[in-house]
């Protein structure tokens, strides 16, 4: 391939060609049993001389998007891979606002639309947060299950809620006792931005 052609042939290559694969090993040893089959020819003509050229393209069909998921496999400066990454910074934002994240993760920018992109992050970010949860299973001996209040301990949670408002603001006494104990599983600073948006979208 041209020296001057190799980005152009690049992009275009991995816009018709690249792939997300499931299992990089498994990908290798299909495309080794049937080569024919998986190998693709680029056909490109020298922006200089106008002559034309070939190239095939094997293992860099998945390979290129397969950098995503293992960086190592390039270079050992930038190994954590971006499952990771997506899953470490949806656990840094505030802990009641983590199950709304992960349902709604967007993909954005040309490196998102490989074939199977999406399904390959869902899967691996799935992974992740299912290995943190058995081990956190398995640290406290059993399954974590919310218990449910029973009817007798109502009053002592209303009694505990009120001491501890009064004195601080009297404006969470008056949302307590006009939404329950709703509000107590809100992030102040998610609540403020969605009754900003609310006001805002009132406004126009």
């Amino acid at each position: 391939m041209p020296p001057e052609d190799s980005f152009e042939a690049a992009r275009k290559v991995k816009e018709m060609y690249c792939y997300t694969c499931s299992d990089i090993v498994k990908e290798f040893t299909k495309n080794d049993n049937e080569l024919a089959k998986y190998i693709k020819q680029w056909r490109g003509i020298r922006l200089k001389t106008g002559a034309p050229y070939t190239c095939d393209i094997g293992y860099e069909r998945f390979l290129g998007p397969e950098l995503l998921f293992s960086p190592e496999i390039y270079t050992s400066d930038y190994i954590t891979p971006l499952p990771a990454l997506v899953d470490k910074c949806i656990q840094s934002a505030p802990i009641d606002t983590g199950r709304a994240l992960y349902k709604n993760i967007v993909l954005s920018g040309g490196s998102t639309m490989f074939k199977d992109f999406h399904r390959r992050l869902q899967r691996d970010v799935k992974k992740i947060v299912d290995t943190r949860v058995r081990a956190a299973t398995a640290h406290h001996g059993g399954d974590i299950k919310a218990k449910p209040c029973s009817q007798s301990s109502y009053p002592k949670i209303c009694r505990l809620v009120r001491r501890f408002c009064t004195g601080i603001d009297t404006g969470i006494l008056r949302e307590y006792e006009e939404h329950g104990a709703s509000i107590c599983r809100v992030n102040p600073v998610s609540r403020g931005c969605f009754e900003a948006n609310i006001h805002f979208s009132a406004q126009y």
